[in-house]
């Protein structure tokens, strides 16, 4: 039974080992899926190449239905599963700061170190500008750790926080994705990449 390393079924050496080789793995499947292109990743935003949508979806709903049949088959404890604390303000705050960025760089930070891995100049810029703003976090912490911390959620999942059952919140979440599948190849359609 799962997860590995807290039920001491590895040690966390072996962990920190097999998290390397998945992070290398993930790296390769970004550059293969285009994810090295701030245009690529920027089209999500136009509408005119909607692979990030998919790609990530597409990686969420495999995700989660593997975790909820490895919990049904007894092969995992999903009470055991770390789930990053919700601070709403902070959270929100960083999605705005990181989606303006996003947008006008055209990378998140884990698709700069892909663009930088393959010698683009704007990704390695783009890190730059991520180590800067690390800094002046923590430089300028005390200033914002009110915000940073403020209205604490707990670690509350989704479905828990709509009152639904697990199984019938990925049945939703499946359907959604669907959806904005479809939504994605009629935008692709509306907005041709040769517009921009």
């Amino acid at each position: 039974m799962g997860p590995l390393a807290p039920m001491e079924i590895i040690s966390e050496n072996t962990n920190f080992l097999l998290a390397f080789l998945t992070g290398i793995g993930f790296g390769f499947v970004l550059e293969q899926s285009g994810f090295s292109s701030s245009r690529k990743l920027a089209g999500i935003f136009y509408g005119y190449d909607t692979v990030v949508l998919k790609v990530f979806f597409t990686a969420a709903i495999t995700a989660m239905l593997g975790l909820l049949f490895f919990s049904l088959f007894g092969w995992i404890d999903l009470n055991l599963v770390y789930i990053n604390p919700t601070y709403l303000y902070s959270a929100i705050a960083g999605g705005v700061i990181m989606g303006a960025g996003f947008i006008m760089g055209g990378y998140c930070p884990g698709t700069s170190f892909c663009g930088a891995s393959i010698g683009k100049i704007d990704a390695l810029v783009f890190i730059g500008g991520l180590f800067i703003g690390v800094m002046i976090f923590g430089a300028g912490y005390s200033l914002w750790d009110e915000l940073y911390m403020a209205k604490f959620l707990g670690s509350p999942k989704v479905s828990e926080f709509l009152g639904l059952s697990d199984g019938f919140f990925a049945l939703l979440l499946i359907i959604a994705a669907l959806g904005m599948f479809r939504v994605a190849e009629w935008a692709e359609k509306k907005f041709p990449a040769d517009e921009y």
